[in-house]
């Protein structure tokens, strides 16, 4: 005799089904993803915003509690989200990106929450894919200049200042039309500790740790990486090429390329001092006392009431407006201490802690800088480069730049800077032993106008829509 159906009966047939369309569905993302069926599973995958929110506006994601960072270790992924990637926050890119929120230390070893943006290109490259950590220069003292917020479609960041980041974007474009995949650390950390080069190190070497192990990136732990970083870039992107020997060993980092870098901040505060950089510079010294709270006290007890206004005038201002406003300041006048305030021993510490040159990289690094640079001291440089070479296995390539400044020998050697790192993840040796050249232009690399000409005519067509990595 046949039975009804009952309505029970109907409702578990229902979950059943749903479940199991679910489970494949899901299986068929990991498979897209290159997920081995066995492999962990991640924190769920946010849906992107229409509208992004700065960090200001959106702590949940930027600062994890506390007991959620001390419970995972240093680069692993707590939270992730897609999000919607643009030029100049207004062209959108036709690439598979998301931003990843991670434990990281500060300079002290303490557990922080930082924050990467993770971008794909559309084409099929060989497994493991290669990545790029590029280190855009942020050089600013508030959440929404970061590059994780001002990359993004309809962010307002550009429009409030922060122009550096959208305009090293480029690089990261060029690196994703090579077929290679890309992290960009917000290296100043939550706190927007900008110049403080340890605490870059650590946050960019944990951006590549969260990179490798997320699996829709088509990044394996093995996957040969690359650091790219200039002027602000320069000094995570040099801290971390030091540090990767003790702090991060197991990442397979074959270059790193650092140019109009940042190596003494002693001398770079002293090269601008009542010059027209020093209005950026002062910047620098707020985000200083947000990493290293003996000099926060120190410059409490010692800022003069001018220097003192300054900082509640500039602290919420992104790179544009800190170099733009009150140049030509007289910077160590602004202390009030007896004889230079560089010899203070509480400043002393904090500059030998930010300055370059501790220790050797272990991987091949291209240098570069500008003869006439006007911002970072070109002497800072050749002393780094003399004390790297002092070691007979370092491996570094030197060039300064005759024809151009500080922005300009970005622009004529950054491509050259890439079309090293493309030999280093290609798998060609680096010469060995140290060498130095000096170049009227860098533009005369050779390839690297062919170089330029493919990378400007890819962004183009990006602009139209055109996926970014796809042959």
């Amino acid at each position: 005799m046949r039975t009804s159906t009952r309505p029970g009966r109907i409702r578990r047939f229902c979950m059943v089904s749903m479940s199991a369309a679910v489970a494949v569905s899901l299986a068929g993302v990991g498979a897209q993803a290159g997920a081995e069926p066995d492999a962990p599973v991640g924190p769920p995958v946010e849906a992107a915003r229409v509208l992004p929110l700065p960090p200001e506006l959106d702590q949940a994601f930027y600062r994890q509690l506390p007991d959620v960072l001390a419970a995972a270790a240093p680069g692993e992924v707590i939270a992730v989200r897609q999000v919607n990637l643009a030029n100049f926050g207004l062209i959108p890119l036709n690439v598979d990106a998301w931003q990843v929120s991670y434990r990281s230390n500060d300079s002290r070893d303490q557990p922080i929450s930082a924050v990467a943006t993770l971008i794909k290109p559309r084409g099929v490259a060989p497994e493991p894919r290669k990545l790029l950590s590029l280190q855009i220069a942020e050089d600013s003292t508030a959440g929404y200049c970061t590059p994780s917020y001002a990359l993004q479609h309809l962010s307002v960041a550009p429009l409030l200042g922060q122009i550096v980041a959208p305009g090293e974007f480029v690089f990261a474009q060029a690196a994703l039309q090579q077929g290679w995949a890309v992290v960009i650390p917000d290296h100043q950390g939550p706190n927007s500790a900008y110049a403080a080069g340890p605490l870059g190190g650590r946050i960019t070497l944990d951006g590549i740790r969260a990179a490798t192990s997320f699996a829709p990136l088509e990044v394996g732990p093995n996957a040969p990486v690359g650091l790219y970083g200039y002027s602000g870039g320069s000094m995570p992107t040099g801290h971390a090429a030091e540090l990767r020997a003790t702090y991060a060993p197991e990442l397979n980092i074959v270059g790193a390329a650092q140019g109009g870098v940042g190596a003494d901040l002693g001398a770079t505060l002293n090269m601008a001092n009542n010059q027209a950089t020093a209005g950026l510079v002062f910047a620098a010294v707020m985000g200083l006392a947000r990493e290293y709270p003996e000099f926060a006290a120190f410059l409490d007890r010692n800022l003069d009431p001018l220097g003192k206004a300054l900082v509640a005038v500039k602290s919420p201002l992104c790179v544009q407006y800190q170099s733009a406003l009150f140049p030509f300041l007289n910077l160590k006048g602004l202390i009030r201490t007896q004889g230079d305030p560089l010899l203070d021993p509480v400043v002393a510490a904090m500059l030998e802690d930010t300055k370059l040159g501790k220790t050797v990289p272990d991987v091949p690094m291209f240098i570069w800088h500008s003869a006439w640079d006007e911002i970072l001291p070109l002497g800072s440089t050749n002393d780094l480069v003399n004390t790297y070479c002092q070691n007979p296995d370092a491996r570094v390539q030197f060039t300064r730049d005759h024809a151009s400044e500080h922005i300009i020998a970005e622009v004529t050697g950054g491509p050259a800077a890439l079309l090293w790192l493309r030999d280093r993840l290609d798998g060609v040796p680096a010469q060995p032993g140290c060498s130095t050249s000096d170049m009227p232009t860098m533009l005369a690399t050779p390839g690297e106008l062919p170089f330029l000409a493919s990378v400007f005519g890819e962004t183009a067509a990006s602009f139209f829509g055109k996926p970014i990595g796809a042959w």
